[in-house]
């Protein structure tokens, strides 16, 4: 059994110094750091009480051991002084503790703790000091908010209300200084009057002559010399003058150019100058080779003036660096504003330094004066530099279509990797010749995408249709066999581009090659869709790229509502007729349950076509699909009843009774729409009679069993009807509203106002029931009373647009823009606030504001008539012919289907029958009549600006 090694411990020399002939007292030498004995002799050391001290804690430095009690039975007063946030004070029993790792672990982790229930509870936190900063500011509003609406009044005051604000004066009661003057002694002039003395003339012996040619000048009176400039200056303006008096040859706009063109320096722009000078004459002493130096000391000898001294400096700069384009372009367009010789002769001097340079040749023929000089220069440059692009395409275009032919065909001998001068030779040439060049160019750039392109397009323009799909498949293979990455969205580009270009076959031919090109299964329909929606967005937008994408989309996905949908709004949109007809033919073969394509096309057959019967066709193989639909039942009533066959849409609506029609609430409400139409009460009566018996919770029932018997006088019956509504359909707005306005026919206004109460107590926060709370008290005569309604509505629903929009009307003609104002900044997007803006300025005669505005309403919702309406009437009065037509219809293709007046007129029996057009001008009319009868002349006024006034008068009344 072999023993362990010994183990070795360094031996520490402590170093110890004593004097001479005194001993060293090794006991009170300190032992070496990280000594322990015995170690050496393989004893491993152990650790006894004694080693780590008593349980509690022992006496400090003072003797007596913290928190040792005094005679007293006190503990002993602490130094707070020395009391650490961290660490606490330095007594008590952790008073000698070390702060080690575990300590410093456990306190991140404390840390990562309370920041953990910090975030949680930061949202709550930051939520209550909002509310509570928001409070603050309601409670507390700032100076400017309080006096907001007094600034705006400020907008209202006329100038000579501005005038008449007295000017403020000096009020103060403090005492005035009191200013006291001396006169000034008589030496005190005299000697100012000598100062100010000048002198008149020079003393020719006085050293100031100037020698000049031999001679002194013998000028020295200096009075004459302002004399004379004077003089020179009035012989100048007079010459400038026409012989007519008052009439002068000066151009003001040129004048004004020329004053522009002069640089005014001041005393710091020249100190400026001097500094430039010479930091620019260092820069060339110290590198005389340096070009752009010379440039730069040039260009500002220029600024200053001093155009002599700019051309020597460039001369010297020629010498230096012969070799710089810019130096001898710089020395060239110096000399050129001497003459156009000078400037060629530099350029001659450059190019025989520097053959090479495109830039000197461009500019050597730029500086000639016809095409023929600039083409000798040009070929003769291309003799130098025959691989030059920009050269060969400055030449051919100024050359005539043959020249042009033989001088690309040189180009692209010199030049074969340029696209664009194998894609012009190929446009010049004919068809055969054509076909010859781009095999060529394809050849030379067997990875360039376009010249395929350019072949299919050279194909279709000569009606090979056929080899454009062929062309377009080769030319996808060839650019993977020579490893092009190819872009799905570089080739949609391209096809952007055919189409752009009138080549339609060409675009589906790319479009259909690339579409599915590397994408996912999965993402493959949402990705075309996507792309055919966003290209129907371009301005203009690409159809055929669209149409494209949606046909091949059908391809894979032939069972999809949605994309039969799109493809059908498509042809609508921007499509014939027949190809409309085409896609829900093929559309509803694959989908024969999706009612609204079976709709949509009895529809565009009935609205587009005028064929009836081809609609009753499609209706007819609609049932046999799906013969339990509601929708299909009712747009077969809506398209005899129409076209006034009302008997045959009675006889329909009883087959649907009687069958599985019986079961859909709307087949009802028809039937009783149609004995309306007949003029049978009873019969009307019994239908929707039934129809509450068996959906009682259909509000629509009610409301027109109440307006029956309100146009048969039967008050108690109607008001009966409605309390019946209200207890199966408390939520419905429409019968609060209409048993509110029957009991304010009758005559007990209280009875509706407690009526309306209720109803918003059932539904709150209800615009609509403010709103007819709001008019009733209007039209009892009760303004304070509606105001004070209007408010608490303005508090129950501030961002309300029908809310805010009555407020602005209500609101007296001055505050009007102010209230428009607040409302656009609570509501900007609603219509009826937009609409309300634009009819302010229509009142205000500012025309083109109030069209834009009618159309930002319109846009926002086109569902609402009333403001078609307006906008008819708007047109009528400042549009024209076409304006009008154009509104009407925009008017048809929305079909709107809301608005207080839209309703009332497009609802009432005698215009069933009434298409959009004619339900539009009777709108206008009613919207007329109920604006003169509350005192507005717009109408009247109108007749008196003379044009389309008596037109569109007659609109009107038609």
């Amino acid at each position: 059994m072999s023993s362990a090694p010994p183990v070795r411990v360094p031996i520490v020399k402590a170093k110890v110094e004593a004097a001479p002939g005194q001993r060293i007292d090794w006991n009170a030498v300190p032992a070496p750091s990280g000594y322990v004995p015995g170690l050496g002799r393989g004893a491993t050391g152990f650790t006894t009480r004694s080693d780590i001290g008593p349980a509690r804690p022992g006496a400090g430095p003072g003797g007596d051991a913290p928190g040792k009690h005094d005679d007293g039975g006190q503990e002993q007063d602490v130094d707070n002084n020395k009391f650490d946030e961290f660490m606490g004070n330095d007594a008590g029993a952790f008073a000698g503790g070390v702060y080690d790792q575990d300590d410093r672990e456990a306190d991140e982790i404390w840390d990562a703790v309370d920041q953990f229930m910090d975030e949680r509870r930061r949202e709550r936190r930051e939520k209550r000091l909002k509310e509570e900063i928001e409070r603050y500011r309601a409670e507390n509003p700032k100076i400017t908010e309080q006096f907001a609406d007094l600034k705006r009044k400020l907008a209202d005051v006329a100038p000579e209300e501005w005038e008449g604000i007295p000017e403020i004066g000096d009020y103060t009661i403090k005492r005035k200084r009191q200013q006291s003057f001396a006169p000034v002694p008589d030496t005190l002039l005299s000697k100012a009057a000598a100062e100010k003395q000048t002198m008149k003339s020079i003393d020719p012996m006085a050293g100031l002559a100037t020698p000049m040619g031999g001679t002194h000048s013998t000028i020295s009176d200096l009075t004459a010399i302002g004399e004379g400039r004077g003089t020179v200056l009035g012989l100048k303006l007079d010459r400038m003058a026409d012989s007519v008096t008052g009439q002068t040859v000066v151009d003001p706009k040129g004048y004004l150019t020329d004053l522009k063109s002069m640089t005014l320096k001041s005393d710091a722009d020249i100190a400026d100058i001097k500094k430039a000078r010479l930091l620019l004459k260092s820069v060339i002493q110290t590198n005389p080779h340096h070009a752009p130096g010379w440039v730069a000391i040039a260009r500002l000898e220029e600024l200053a003036g001093n155009l002599g001294e700019a051309r020597k400096l460039l001369q010297e700069a020629c010498e230096r660096c012969p070799k710089s384009e810019d130096v001898w372009l710089e020395t060239s367009r110096m000399y050129a504003k001497q003459s156009r010789d000078n400037g060629k002769a530099v350029l001659a001097r450059g190019v025989s330094q520097i053959p090479d340079s495109v830039r000197l040749w461009t500019a050597a023929a730029a500086l000639e004066s016809d095409k023929v000089a600039q083409l000798r220069v040009l070929k003769k440059a291309l003799e130098r530099i025959p691989y030059s692009v920009s050269l060969w395409k400055a030449a051919i275009e100024l050359v005539d279509e043959d020249d042009a032919k033989v001088m690309l065909d040189r180009a692209v001998e010199c030049c074969p990797n340029q696209v664009d001068l194998w894609l012009a030779l190929a446009k010049l040439e004919t068809y055969d010749n054509a076909k010859k060049v781009l095999n060529r160019a394809r050849k030379a750039l067997p990875a360039e995408a376009s010249i395929w392109i350019t072949a299919a397009q050279l194909e279709e323009a000569n009606g090979n249709n056929d080899m454009v799909r062929k062309i377009v498949e080769r030319a996808l293979k060839a650019l993977e066999g020579v490893g092009v990455v190819v872009s799905r969205d570089t080739w949609l580009g391209y096809a952007e581009q055919a189409e752009r270009a009138g080549m339609p076959h060409c675009c589906r031919a790319l479009v259909s090659v690339i579409a599915c090109y590397h994408i996912d299964e999965l993402d493959l329909e949402a990705t075309l869709t996507g792309d055919a929606e966003e290209y129907l967005k371009r301005s203009p937008p690409c159809v055929e790229v669209a149409r494209t994408l949606y046909s091949v989309a059908l391809e894979r996905f032939k069972a999809k509502e949605h994309i039969w949908r799109a493809a059908a709004q498509l042809e609508m949109q921007h499509g014939a007729a027949a190809q409309v007809e085409e896609v829900l033919k093929t559309a509803v073969k694959y989908c024969p349950t999706a009612e609204v394509l079976w709709l949509m096309g009895a529809k565009h057959k009935w609205r587009v076509g005028g064929d009836v019967e081809g609609a009753r066709g499609i209706l007819r193989e609609a049932f046999e699909a799906n013969p339990d639909s509601e929708e299909i039942w009712l747009a077969a009533f809506k398209l005899e009843f129409e076209n006034n066959e009302v008997p045959r849409a009675k006889q329909l609506l009883a087959r649907a009774r009687a069958g599985s029609g019986a079961q859909y609430p709307r087949v009802w409400m028809k039937s009783a729409i149609v004995e309306r139409e007949l003029g049978n009460a009873s019969e009307e009566r019994s239908l929707l009679e039934e129809g509450t018996k068996r959906f009682p919770t259909f509000e629509k029932f009610y409301l027109m069993l109440g307006q029956l018997e309100e146009r048969l006088r039967n008050v108690e019956a109607a008001r009966a009807v409605y309390r019946r509504g209200l207890l199966h359909c408390m939520a419905s707005l429409p019968l609060w509203v209409c048993a509110a306005r029957l009991e304010e026919s009758a005559g007990n206004v209280a009875k509706a106002r407690a009526m309306l109460e209720q109803g918003r107590l059932k539904n709150p926060k209800s615009e609509e029931l403010w709103l007819a709370a709001v008019r009733t008290e209007k039209r009892a005569g009760n303004e304070k009373a509606a105001e004070a309604s209007l408010a608490k509505a303005l508090q129950d629903c501030p961002t309300s647009g029908l809310l805010l929009s009555e407020s602005i009307r209500m609101a007296p003609r001055p505050a009007q823009k102010a209230k428009s104002s607040d409302a656009l900044k609570k509501n900007a997007a609603d219509p009826y606030i937009l609409a309300t803006v634009a009819d302010l300025f229509w009142r205000n005669r500012k025309v083109e504001n109030a069209r834009s505005w009618f159309k930002r309403s319109l846009t926002s919702d086109p569902k609402v008539g009333d403001h078609w309406a307006a906008w008819y009437r708007f047109e009528l009065q400042f549009g024209t012919p076409e304006t009008q037509a154009s509104i009407m219809q925009q008017c048809i293709d929305s079909e709107p289907n809301r608005g207080e007046v839209w309703n009332r007129v497009a609802k009432n029996p005698k215009n069933a029958h009434d298409k959009p057009e004619a339900v539009l001008k009777k709108v206008a009319v009613e919207q007329a009549a109920a604006e003169k009868a509350a005192g507005d002349l717009r109408l009247e006024l109108k007749e008196g600006l003379g044009g389309s006034s008596n037109g569109a008068g007659e609109a009107m009344e038609s």
